[in-house]
C-alpha cells in the first residue's frame, strides 16, 4: 500500500524518484526495480521470492537426515571437528560449517558460547629504547626451589637487556634491572610494568593506579625522566608473558642439563650463556633506524636508584632507621644537626647513607655501623 501511494505520487509528478525512494526507506535503484516488477507482474511482483522459493543450493532432506543419523548411531558425544574428519573420510563433500550447523539444528551438539571481543595486537615501538618492559615470573626453575626471574626487555626488538634470579621480586630487583639497562645502554623513554605494589600505589582495590602518590621506584623514574605506563591486564603485557612462557619451557631444562641448582650459579649461566643465545635467536629488527636511548652522564646513579626516606635528627645527633641508630659524625660545616630534616638512602646492597640536601653526611654498613672516613693526604 505504501508503494502504491508513492508510485501514484511519482506518476502524477508530485514526487521525484529520490523522494519516493526515501519515503519507502530504500535507494533510488531499488525503487526503479520495484517499478519494473510492479508494471510487469502487479502486486505479486513485489513479494519477497526468498519466502516462497527454496534455494537451489540447499542440501536434500535425505542427506541432512543421513548426517544426523550417522552422528547419533556411531559418534554421539564427539566434537564437531572430530566428527567432520570422519565425515570427509567417508566421502562427505559438505563444508565444516554446514556439518556444524546441521548438528546444532538437530540439537545433537551444543552451540559454543560467544567469544570475547576481538583483540588487535599492539604495534611494536619503532626504535629501541622508546618503550621497555619489566616484569617478574615466579616459577620452580630448579627442582624444589621457586625463584623470581626478573626480565627487562625492549618492546621494539624483544631484546633482553637484563635478566637475573632473585628470591622475591620487589623494589630492589626493579632498581637492579633498570640500573643494568642505564649503565649498558642509557636512559629509555618509557617503562611498561604491571601494577605491582613496588611499581604503583592503587588507592582502590582493582581500580586505577595513582599517578601522584609515587612508590620508591616511581619516584626514581620521575627523577630520571622515564615515563611509567601501567598495564591493566595480562593481555596488555602479551610480549613479556610470551617470553616468560618460552623461558619456563627452555630454561628449566637447560639448568637441569648442566646440573645447576643454586641461584648464584644460575645467574652466572644466564649472563654468560643463556641471555646471549636467547637474544641471538629471538631478537627482532626494529621497524626504523636509530635509538631512543640517551647516554647517562649525570651524578652517581646509586643515589637515585635507591630507597629514600626523610628523618629528623634527635638531640644526640642520631637518626633512627629500621631499628638501627645511625650516629652522625662531627664535621666542620656546622656544630650539630639536631631537629634537622635529613634524607636516608638505603642502597640495593643494603648499605646506608645520610644526606643533608645534596651533601652526604656519612656512610653506614648493613648493620648501621659508621664506615671509617678516609682522608686523602696532600701530595
Amino acid at each position: 500500500m505504501r508503494f502504491e501511494e508513492a508510485y501514484g505520487d511519482w506518476t502524477e509528478g508530485r514526487l521525484s524518484q529520490g523522494e519516493a525512494a526515501r519515503l519507502l526507506c530504500v535507494c533510488e535503484r531499488t525503487f526503479r526495480r520495484y517499478i519494473d516488477r510492479y508494471e510487469h507482474e502487479g502486486m505479486e511482483g513485489l513479494s519477497d521470492r526468498r519466502l516462497t522459493q527454496a534455494s537451489f543450493r540447499r542440501a536434500p532432506v535425505d542427506e541432512v537426515c543421513a548426517v544426523s543419523d550417522s552422528y547419533k548411531r556411531r559418534h554421539l558425544g564427539w566434537n564437531v571437528k572430530h566428527f567432520y574428519g570422519w565425515y570427509r573420510r567417508d566421502g562427505g563433500q559438505r563444508s565444516y560449517t554446514w556439518v556444524k550447523n546441521t548438528l546444532q539444528t538437530a540439537e545433537l551438539v551444543k552451540r559454543a558460547r560467544k567469544r570475547g571481543a576481538h583483540r588487535k595486537r599492539r604495534e611494536r615501538a619503532p626504535i629501541p629504547g622508546m618503550m621497555l618492559h619489566q616484569d617478574g615470573s615466579n616459577h620452580e626453575w630448579v627442582p624444589g626451589k621457586k625463584w623470581d626471574l626478573i626480565v627487562t626487555m625492549d618492546d621494539a626488538t624483544s631484546e633482553h637487556y637484563s635478566m637475573f634470579f632473585v628470591a622475591e621480586e620487589g623494589t630492589v630487583s626493579s632498581f637492579q634491572g633498570i640500573r643494568e639497562v642505564i649503565v649498558n645502554h642509557g636512559l629509555c623513554s618509557s617503562l611498561y610494568t604491571d601494577r605491582g605494589s613496588h611499581y604503583w600505589l592503587t588507592p582502590e582495590t582493582g581500580g586505577k593506579v595513582s599517578k601522584t602518590q609515587l612508590t620508591q621506584f616511581g619516584r626514581a623514574m620521575k627523577h630520571l625522566g622515564i615515563e611509567m605506563i601501567p598495564a591493566y591486564s595480562p593481555e596488555a603485557r602479551g610480549r613479556s608473558e610470551r617470553a616468560f612462557k618460552t623461558h619456563q619451557e627452555r630454561l628449566v631444562k637447560e639448568l637441569a642439563f648442566y646440573g645447576i641448582t643454586d641461584m648464584e650459579a644460575a645467574n652466572r649461566y644466564l649472563a654468560e650463556r643463556y641471555l646471549p643465545a636467547f637474544n641471538a635467536e629471538f631478537m627482532q629488527p626494529a621497524a626504523e633506524e636509530g635509538t631512543a636511548f640517551i647516554k647517562w652522564i649525570g651524578v652517581n646513579l646509586d643515589d637515585i636508584l635507591c630507597e629514600q626516606y626523610e628523618r629528623t635528627v634527635t638531640a644526640d645527633n642520631c637518626v633512627s632507621f629500621e631499628r638501627k641508630t645511625l650516629q652522625i659524625p662531627a664535621d666542620r660545616y656546622r656544630c650539630h644537626y639536631v631537629k634537622v630534616k635529613v634524607r636516608v638512602h638505603c642502597y640495593t646492597d643494603g648499605n646506608i647513607a645520610i644526606f643533608h640536601g645534596p651533601r652526604k653526611l656519612a656512610d653506614y654498613d648493613k648493620q648501621g655501623k659508621l664506615k671509617e672516613i678516609t682522608k686523602k693526604k696532600a701530595a
